[in-house]
Order: structure tokens, then sequence, then C-alpha cells
């Protein structure tokens, strides 16, 4: 089975199981890492996930995954909070984090920067607007190789 199919079918599974809590998939990531292989599952609700909450999620999944027989290699399964600090993917990550100090780095330079420490303004279709520095920047997404929250340490 092809990775983008495991995940098709990992992303559902997960979703089934968590339809009925208050918590929701993050992300999800089938990686190699020097010779291991890692199936991650990303969850976070209101107030953050728990212990409890990884574990019983891990719990089930394990064992429809093994029903299931979707991955014939042998592999790591972690569920964990995908943390305060972690890159944005979803249209969400980026409306939930409007005021917030974030950080944008860049696959090519942007005002001769690499990267830009500010708050985030605004999200519009296509690009984002980051004040830094008493400077407003408008930058396009396709531009951006990661942004993430930055929690100010004062």
């Amino acid at each position: 089975m092809s990775k983008k199919n495991i995940l098709a079918s990992v992303r559902k599974m997960t979703e089934d199981i968590l339809k009925t809590t208050d918590m929701e998939l993050i992300d999800l990531e089938y990686v190699k890492e020097g010779p291991f292989k890692y199936l991650r599952i990303y969850i976070d609700k209101p107030g953050g996930v728990n212990v409890d909450d990884t574990a019983d999620v891990s719990r089930i999944l394990s064992k429809k995954l093994d029903e299931a027989d979707l991955i014939k290699d042998q592999y790591f399964l972690e569920v964990s909070s995908p943390g305060v600090e972690r890159p944005f993917k979803r249209e969400e990550d980026f409306q939930n984090n409007i005021g917030n100090v974030v950080e944008a780095k860049f696959y090519k330079p942007v005002d001769g920067k690499k990267s830009l420490l500010g708050v985030l303004k605004e999200k519009k279709d296509n690009n984002i607007v980051i004040e830094a520095q008493d400077k407003t920047y408008e930058i396009e997404l396709e531009d951006i190789s990661k942004i993430n929250r930055v929690i100010e340490d004062f």
C-alpha cells in the first residue's frame, strides 16, 4: 500500500475514533528516521490533551491498525500533542494565532531577511501580514517554508 493510501486510511480511522470526543486530529505523518519508521498522530482539544487522552487514542488506534494490517513494515506508533509552537498547516492554525508572536522562515529572503519574528496581524487567501519592528510585511504563503507561534519568555 502506498504511503498516501496509508495516511488516508489512518486519517479516517483516527477521525472515527475522535468523533465522539472533544479532540481533533491536527496532523499525521509516516516517516523513516534512520533505520526506523514512525507513524505519528498529533491530536489536540480545547485546553490541550493530556497523557490519558494520548494513551486512550493510541490503544484504540493500535488495535484498529493491527486488525486492518495496512502497514507491512515494522513501525512505531506515536500519539501526542502537536505542541504550542507547532508549524502552521491548516487555516485554523493561522486564524487562531492572529495577534500572537510568530516566526516565519522563507525559501528566499524577504526584504533581505531569511526569517521574521513579529505579530501575525492578518491571514488573507494567499498571504499573511506580520508586524515586526514597527514595519508591516505582507508575505505570500508560497514564500514561507515554515511558520509557527513563538512563546515569549519575558
